[in-house]
C-alpha cells in the first residue's frame, strides 16, 4: 500500500520526471570474469551475508548502477533497512531517514535516489528542494506514516487547543506541515522537553510515545500508530531466545512494545543500536528491529554473531537493485511536494535540526 494515498494526491505526487534527461541504453547484465574481478572488493565486504550463488546476479547490477550514477550525477541514499547488496553495493550515504536527507542536502548532485520508503523521499525533497528526488517503487509506503493524516492533526488541534504537536519524521510531508516540530527516535526526549510545555502530543507512534514518557516528566499524549515490523516482536519470544543462550545481548528500537523494551539490555535509535554493537562487540546479539539491519551490521562486524528473530518490512523490500537501475535509466519516479505544504513541512523539520544542532 502506498503511504497516505489520499494525501499524496494534493500534497505530494510521484511521476515520471518532467525534465528531459539524456536517454540511456539498458546495460548488459552478464556476469563476466571482468565484472567478477572489478566487483571483488565489494563482495569481500558482504561475503558474510551474501552467498556465492547470489553474487553473479547482483554483481552486474551493482556495476551498472554505479556507472549510471556517474552519468546522471546521482547519489543513492540507502536506509539501514535496505538489503546488503543495496546498502553496501550501491549506497553512497547510509543511515536513518533524517541523516540521509541531511547528507543529500550537502552533496553536489543533480539526482537523489531514495533507497527507502516514500516519506523518506519526501523528507529528502524538503531538505533538497532543487534536486530531483526519485523513489524506485511507488508502493514503498509505511504503515506508521499511513496511520495519521493531515486531517487527523487538524482534529487534534481542535481537541487539544494550545498543546504543542511533535511529529516523528516517519510521517508524510502533509502531516509535518500541520505540526509544530519534528523529532527522531534519538532526539524525541530533547525535542519534547525543549517546548517547555506541561503536555505534548507526540504522534504517530504509540510505542515511541510510551518510551519517551518513561524518560520525561512532561505528559505525553499518544496517537495509535504503530510500525508493523516492530509491533510484531514480543517479550516472550525474546525471553525464550535468552533462555536458549543466556549470554546474548538484546538491543531494541523504541518503536517496539513496552514489554520488549523492558526485556532489552539497551534501547536506542537505529544509529544508536549500530554504534552499541560496534563499540561493545558482544559475542552474540539480537537486534530487535528490521532484519536487514542485522545483515548490514554483520557485514561490518564479522566477529559478532547475530541471532535473528527476523521481521522484514514489506515496504522496504519493494526496493531492489533491479528497480534502482530502472529508476536511473527511466528517471522514475520523481517525488514532488506542493510548494505551500513543503514550506510549512520544511519549517517543522528545520526547527528540529536547528534545535539539535
Amino acid at each position: 500500500m502506498a503511504q497516505n494515498t489520499s494525501e499524496c494526491a494534493t500534497a505530494s505526487s510521484v511521476a515520471r520526471s518532467e525534465k528531459v534527461w539524456p536517454k540511456i541504453a539498458r546495460p548488459d547484465l552478464t556476469f563476466t570474469p571482468e565484472i567478477e574481478a572489478e566487483m571483488k572488493p565489494i563482495y569481500q565486504r558482504v561475503k558474510h551475508v551474501v552467498t556465492p550463488m547470489e553474487w553473479p546476479h547482483y554483481a552486474p547490477l551493482i556495476k551498472a548502477i554505479n556507472t549510471l550514477k556517474k552519468e546522471r550525477n546521482a547519489v543513492i541514499l540507502a536506509h539501514n533497512y535496505m538489503t546488503p547488496e543495496i546498502f553496501h553495493g550501491v549506497g553512497d550515504f547510509k543511515g536513518d531517514s533524517l541523516q540521509l536527507a541531511r547528507e543529500a542536502a550537502n552533496v553536489d548532485a543533480d539526482v537523489i535516489v531514495q533507497a527507502g520508503v516514500h516519506f523518506m523521499a519526501e523528507t529528502s525533497k524538503l531538505m533538497s528542494p532543487d534536486k530531483t528526488i526519485l523513489i524506485p517503487d511507488l508502493e514503498a509506503g509505511c504503515s506508521l506514516a499511513a496511520s495519521v493524516t493531515a486531517a487527523d492533526v487538524r482534529a487534534l488541534r481542535e481537541a487539544y487547543p494550545g498543546v504543542p504537536i511533535v511529529t516523528y519524521v516517519n510521517t508524510s510531508a502533509a502531516v509535518k506541515a500541520e505540526c509544530d516540530i519534528c523529532c527522531t527516535s534519538s532526539n524525541a526526549v530533547q525535542i519534547v522537553e525543549s517546548l517547555n510545555a506541561p503536555r505534548v502530543l507526540l504522534i504517530p507512534d504509540e510505542y515511541l510515545a510510551k518510551y519517551v514518557q518513561t524518560k520525561t516528566d512532561v505528559e505525553i499524549i499518544a496517537w495509535k500508530g504503530r510500525c508493523e515490523v516492530h509491533e510484531r516482536f514480543t517479550a516472550e519470544e525474546l525471553e525464550t531466545l535468552r533462555g536458549q543462550d543466556p549470554g546474548v545481548k538484546i538491543i531494541a528500537h523504541p518503536e517496539c512494545p513496552p514489554d520488549v523494551i523492558k526485556t532489552a539490555d539497551f534501547t536506542g535509535s537505529t544509529a544508536a543500536m549500530i554504534n552499541w554493537v560496534k563499540d561493545n562487540r558482544p559475542p552474540k546479539v539480537i537486534l530487535v528491529t528490521e532484519c536487514s539491519m542485522s545483515s548490514n551490521v554483520a557485514a561490518e562486524t564479522p566477529d559478532v554473531e547475530f541471532i535473528r528473530p527476523c521481521n522484514l518490512c514489506p515496504h522496504m523490500k519493494k526496493i531492489s537493485l533491479e528497480k534502482i537501475l530502472d529508476s536511473l535509466i527511466d528517471m522514475t519516479f520523481e517525488v514532488t511536494i506542493d510548494p505551500e505544504v513543503a514550506q510549512r513541512a520544511r519549517r517543522s523539520v528545520e526547527r528540529m535540526v536547528n534545535l539539535t544542532n
